[in-house]
């Protein structure tokens, strides 16, 4: 019978050497061999490597003992080398690691909504920056499907809040090309309740989604918004009885253009004197005649001095307005009333010097008298409710909120202030106090709409085309991306949602499902 014998060739993980196995005849043999390397523990092969370093033992010795190769001894005492000089090396500062990031796709999907919504990155940005850093390459197709995946739990998230908590909202319409987006934001929390890309701006659109608000518990006590017609008539169609408050951001913005196009016109009036002037003095020099250059000057003289007085007049109504009339600390609404009244008449005995420019205005302050005024009446009614709390008059407490309405280093809030605490005695800070908040509370213009909006454009400026899809993410992720800082003090650190309802709520990551990185 003929016998066979083979050799095989295999290396051992655990120890890296090259292991010579004989298979006898496979008729004889009744065991397989076992490799003596392999069956040491790690203590053991950290024993070798003690034993050779310290000098106890010789290679040979060892590898004789154990049963191994010289190689495998040599292998590691070598590995104990290098542990040892790693661990004594003093610490270079640019290889110096922080911590250990395990990389899992769970947190490339967390990377990839942070650089979206986080860092307003493109969606090849966020590619480039995954095959440059990371080394990791990924498709847009890719990128689209992590973000839209997080979306349905977004969706959910923003229709279980309850709106009856907003106390007065702005509203305003942003455009992505010719598509409307309706915007609603409560401004006492930045909250936004109302982010819908639609077709149309009409009233029925802002009809039915004030309706869906509606059915949340949207009870606001005033909504603030400028003259959009759609906008307006969509609030009377499903809040009727809601007022609608005129937005100042826009009327002031409104009168400063026009006041800064009677200042452009008044200076082009005043250089087109001066260049007569010199056209003038140029004629006596050369000894010509005077009669044409005179009568030009004649003429520019006569343009520029009421060119002139309307810019003042006008800048003047302007500061009126916007100073005393629409100011937080001001007279009582009867008094705005009649002060509003006076710069309208001014207003429109100037229009035809200047129509073009003066008209809008005119028209816009004649028929909005209610509206800008109605925060007047607000105050008047807080201050009334004070008046009985603290037993003393409004009058006196329209004082105090003329003093916290100056500045900190105006000289005068300090004598006001030496007039009005003999007054008060003991209630001063108690008075001031409850003044105050009635000040920081009055809420006169849309500005927070416009600055969300201004946040929106960030995003909308990397996509051609919005969805429903989209703008619930960006919906969900600015109302539970927590403020770094801010002007007012209990926004900071906290989230819209978070001042909106007072209750506290996880990370917006740990919200969508995902485990976030913490560093051990």
């Amino acid at each position: 019978m003929d016998c066979q014998a083979t050799w095989s060739l295999t290396a051992t993980p655990c120890d890296s050497a090259l292991v010579v196995e004989f298979a006898g005849p496979p008729a004889v043999s009744t065991s397989s061999f076992t490799c003596a390397a392999k069956q040491l523990q790690p203590d053991q092969k950290q024993g070798l490597a003690i034993q050779v370093l310290a000098g106890i033992a010789t290679v040979s010795e060892l590898a004789r003992e154990h049963e191994v190769s010289r190689k495998f001894v040599y292998h590691q005492v070598h590995t104990a080398q290098q542990a040892l000089q790693q661990a004594f090396d003093p610490p270079s500062p640019r290889d110096d690691v922080l911590f250990y990031l395990p990389v899992t796709k769970d947190w490339l999907r967390q990377l990839v909504l942070a650089l979206v919504l986080i860092c307003h990155s493109s969606y090849r940005g966020v590619v480039e920056l995954l095959g440059d850093l990371f080394d990791y390459s990924i498709s847009l197709g890719t990128v689209h499907k992590i973000v839209r995946s997080a979306v349905p739990q977004a969706q959910w998230i923003n229709q279980q809040y309850d709106l009856s908590a907003v106390g007065i909202g702005t509203h305003d319409e942003i455009f992505q090309g010719s598509d409307p987006v309706l915007v609603g934001v409560d401004t006492a929390s930045t909250f936004c309740y109302l982010l819908s890309w639609e077709e149309h701006r009409d009233a029925v659109t802002w009809g039915i989604r004030l309706l869906e608000l509606v059915d949340r518990g949207f009870a606001p006590q005033a909504i603030v918004a400028d003259g959009g017609s759609g906008l307006r008539a969509g609030q009377k169609l499903a809040l009727s009885d809601l007022p609608c408050r005129g937005d100042h951001f826009h009327l002031i913005r409104e009168f400063e253009s026009a006041t800064g196009c009677l200042e452009r016109r008044a200076y082009q009036a005043i250089d087109a004197c001066e260049q007569r002037q010199h056209e003038q003095r140029r004629q006596e020099r050369r000894g010509k005649p005077l009669h044409s250059p005179a009568l030009r000057l004649r003429y520019a003289r006569a343009a520029c001095d009421p060119a002139i007085k309307l810019f003042d007049d006008v800048s003047l109504l302007l500061d009126w307005l916007r100073n005393d009339i629409l100011a937080v600390a001001g007279p009582s609404y009867d008094q705005r009333c009649v002060l509003y009244d006076f710069v309208v008449a001014e207003l429109q005995s100037r229009v035809e010097l200047c129509p073009a420019q003066l008209q809008p205005i005119h028209r816009l302050l004649k028929n909005g008298r209610e509206e800008f005024l109605a925060f007047a009446k607000e105050i008047d009614g807080n201050l009334d409710r004070l008046a009985g709390e603290f037993h003393c008059s409004p009058e006196l407490l329209r004082g105090v909120l003329q003093m916290l309405s100056r500045d900190q280093c105006d000289s005068q809030r300090y004598q006001e202030e030496a007039v009005l605490r003999p007054q008060l005695r003991g209630r001063f800070f108690e008075v001031c106090e409850a003044v105050d908040q009635v000040r920081t509370k009055t809420v006169r213009a849309s500005s927070l709409v416009e600055n969300f909006n201004s946040r929106l454009r960030g995003y909308f400026f990397l996509r051609r085309h919005l969805g429903a899809d989209y703008l619930a993410l960006l919906q969900f992720f600015l109302n539970h991306r927590r403020f770094l800082r801010s002007e007012c003090p209990e926004r900071v650190g906290r989230s819209p949602a978070e001042v909106l309802t007072g209750v506290p709520h996880p990370h917006w990551l740990t919200l969508l499902g995902f485990t976030r990185f913490q560093r051990a």
